[in-house]
């Protein structure tokens, strides 16, 4: 990268090149800010400059963007943060050195120990010492006649001077490599929410809708137009906006999904599948792909009677994109994707006998080597699975961080768990995570939020070899969308107008009343009515469906959850309905999915082990302990909390749990189910009941669940279902049976756990919650009272 510099010749090109224009006295002595620096550094190497457009720096003005961009490139510089340089901050003797250090393409290493010949070493922050030590060992630094190196000095102008002289006298630039600055951008889990509008409370909502994220779009091509953009699946269901086009609009041939509209007019470049793209079987999917101007990708489908992949496994985007020297290049771009293969059991209904899945790690290993070999520069996998953990099993449902450890996968777009990276925290275990690069085993990798919350952009920058292009660095972040305001890009709103519109107008069509509240702000612990109007929907259609069957006089049980309980960061997640009339968007409200009736027979045994797995939920409290104590389990997802009403019970949650969040058995003589009756008797273990519940958890592998000895999934949507119940009660008392409860817990246990600030509205009469003040992101603490 460096050849030697006669001093004599250095002087005379750089007063040549204005690098060392003669400051005056007072100029000497002034402090040299960072950005100051690096462009003295890149103008006395005299190195071509590029556009600026890569520089991922959000503080760095227009002016300095091509010198920043070419500091990172040759590699002097890092940035304080993957979107902060602070180029206005005061220049320290460490940040001085350890740029000029990184310049020097020097073989030789030196030891940590030369950095104790100086008094005050100890002052070298510990992640600058090894760069610090080789700034020494290589002549650039050495220190004060008193014997000090004062590393958080500020750097004058002066110094900086004698610095960059020093530098250069060894070391100058001879050609560099052409580079570009590739940029990916990237949504997941827009579940239908195109527009910034709630459609369950029936208002604008400024903190979600694609109309909104495709601001951020706009401004990240602005700043680089060398873009791609993807998107991560689960796009066409979630909302009624969703239903609407699905069941009472019908899609036609030829009619654009509303999800698709909206990515059409905002070009997106590629989209895999998620799990949720399946809900509606594969017909439906069929016809909502074959109207995007962007193609669809997955590599781990497969037809269940050809085992070909069922969807176009890759694609090779040729992108024409602008290099460092102001040329146009081409790069190949592979995109590929994959969905967890659990889709066989949460839509078994549509597809069983249809398709089979591939384990997601093995399809991307497979894949990966056929990508490159077609001559892919990059490659992106579009993973619709949460991070995971280190540990691959096969069929596993979460697996992004085992992806950033295959060969030449360069850039990761993972989603599925609704989370945001970098940003959220990720299992410590995990080894080799850069959170302020966005980054796992050097991969960078986004999670762009839910709803369109977030952007997901990720910045490679390629270095030229030749004929081909090969990914030099990359860095990973996620951009928020801006919820103060109603801005959104009008193409999108225009795009789905009518679909919007005809939504309104469904979900406000009125079923029936309600004589009080509904809401779901306790519903994880205590007996809720907004479960309550579930269960008694579902129980009432099991029963009717058991007429003139085999199974006509075994007792119906009803399993519901739930399913709006807070989440990540989202204290407003909750049901709300108030007393009165009772629309389709209240209904929606209460049962957000679009599943279907199912029922199991199980028996006594079997529904005691699935009251086990749900309590699974709760942390173990110490009785013995006077320190707060949380009471819900964070990890574990409040749709997989199923009460069963047409039993009682408590829950005894000084015991440990009986199974983990994903159902593994991990004490299996706890017992957190106490008082287990039937028809106020102590439940018979061999006992066959009926349970009613939906074709996600039927299809499931929950304990008791998968014991099952009969399943039948039932046409009809238990969203549906609720609103038949309405309209047949017309009018509804919204009250709990109370056939659960927690066993007792001794006065003086302080237990806590978070919900909405607002449910201190609706506490009056309720002798076990007390509002305690602030929780955290926004939620209230409350305090569960001794009973």
């Amino acid at each position: 990268m460096w050849k030697k510099l006669s001093a004599s010749a250095l002087t005379l090109s750089l007063l040549a090149s204005g690098a060392m224009a003669m400051p005056t006295e007072a100029a000497k002595n002034e402090q040299i800010t960072r950005g100051e620096f690096v462009k003295e550094v890149i103008d006395a190497l005299g190195v071509p400059l590029g556009t600026g457009q890569s520089v991922k720096f959000k503080d760095v003005p227009e002016s300095l963007k091509p010198y920043i961009e070419k500091a990172v490139e040759l590699k002097l510089i890092k940035g304080k943060t993957a979107t902060e340089f602070a180029p206005n901050e005061k220049l320290t003797r460490t940040h001085a050195f350890i740029i000029a250090a990184r310049g020097l393409d020097s073989d030789k290493t030196f030891s940590e120990d030369v950095l104790n010949q100086f008094k005050d070493s100890n002052n070298i922050a510990k992640g600058n010492r090894a760069e610090m030590a080789q700034a020494i060992g290589l002549g650039l630094l050495k220190g004060f006649e008193d014997g000090t190196i004062r590393p958080k000095d500020a750097v004058t102008k002066a110094q900086a001077e004698k610095i960059l002289e020093r530098f250069l006298a060894e070391y100058s630039p001879v050609a560099t490599n052409t580079t570009v600055a590739l940029r990916i951008l990237a949504t997941t889990d827009i579940h239908t929410n195109i527009m910034n509008y709630d459609y369950y409370k029936d208002t604008v909502s400024n903190s979600l809708g694609l109309a909104k994220t495709a601001l951020l779009i706009d401004e990240a091509r602005k700043e680089n137009p060398n873009t791609l953009l993807v998107d991560n699946g689960d796009a066409i269901q979630g909302t009624p906006l969703g239903s609407y086009v699905q069941a009472v609009q019908t899609l036609k041939d030829g009619e654009a999904h509303p999800s698709v509209a909206a990515m059409n007019v905002l070009g997106y470049d590629a989209a895999t599948l998620g799990n949720h793209e399946f809900n509606y079987g594969l017909d439906f999917f069929d016809e909502v792909a074959d109207d995007a101007t962007f193609p669809y990708l997955n590599a781990n489908v497969r037809d269940a009677a050809t085992k070909a992949l069922k969807y176009t496994p890759y694609v090779l985007i040729e992108k024409e994109v602008v290099d460092s020297q102001g040329n146009k290049s081409t790069i190949n771009v592979g995109v590929t994707g994959i969905v967890p293969p659990q889709i066989l059991k949460w839509d078994k209904s549509h597809l069983e006998g249809k398709v089979v899945v591939d384990d997601a790690v093995q399809a991307v290993e497979a894949i990966v080597p056929q990508m490159k070999k077609e001559g892919a520069d990059v490659i992106v996998v579009l993973s619709h699975s949460g991070i995971g953990d280190a540990t691959h099993e096969a069929g596993e449902e979460d697996i992004s961080y085992l992806l950033s450890k295959i060969e030449d996968v360069d850039a990761i777009v993972t989603g599925h768990a609704h989370g945001v990276f970098p940003g959220d925290k990720v299992d410590p275990s995990l080894t080799n995570v850069d959170e302020a690069q966005g980054t796992m085993n050097g991969v960078p990798l986004v999670m762009p939020g839910k709803y369109g919350s977030h952007l997901g952009v990720i910045d490679l920058q390629l270095e030229q070899d030749g004929e081909e292009w090969n990914v030099a660095t990359g860095t990973g972040a996620v951009r928020a969308i801006n919820k103060d305001n109603a801005d959104v890009k009008k193409e999108v709103v225009d795009s789905v107008k009518a679909a919007h519109e005809g939504t309104i107008d469904y979900v406000r069509q009125a079923v029936g009343t309600t004589t009080a509240t509904i809401h779901s702000y306790f519903s994880q612990v205590q007996d809720d009515p907004s479960i309550q109007i579930v269960t008694n929907a579902q129980t009432i259609y099991v029963k009717n469906k058991m007429k003139g069957t085999a199974y006509e006089n075994l007792p119906v049980l009803s399993a519901g959850a739930p399913f709006k309980a807070g989440t990540r960061s989202d204290a407003d997640y909750y049901t709300y309905i108030p007393a009165g009339e009772l629309a389709i968007k209240n209904v929606a409200d209460l049962y957000l999915y679009d599943n279907t009736l199912s029922m199991l027979k199980v028996t006594g045994a079997d529904v005691k082990e699935w009251l086990e797995m749900s309590a699974g939920q709760f942390n173990q409290i110490d009785v013995t302990s006077k320190e707060e104590q949380q009471l819900i389990n964070t990890e574990y997802r409040s749709y997989n909390y199923d009460v069963i009403d047409g039993v009682t019970y408590e829950i005894d949650v000084t015991q440990p749990a009986k199974y983990d969040p994903n159902g593994k058995l991990i004490n299996e003589g706890a017992s957190r189910i106490v008082n287990l009756q039937f028809d106020g008797k102590p439940i018979d273990v061999a006992q066959e009941f009926i349970v009613a519940t939906n074709n996600y958890r039927a299809n499931g592998t929950f304990p008791g669940v998968r014991n099952a000895t009969a399943t039948e999934i039932y046409p009809d949507e238990n969203r549906q279902a609720i609103i038949d119940y309405i309209l047949e009660e017309k009018t509804i008392d919204p009250s709990a049976d109370g056939n659960w409860k927690f066993a007792p817990i001794p006065a003086g246990v302080n237990v806590v756990f978070e919900s909405s600030k607002k449910a201190v509205n609706v506490l009056e009469g309720n002798t076990t919650i007390e509002y305690i003040g602030e929780g955290t992101d926004g939620f209230g603490k409350y305090s569960l009272k001794a009973n």
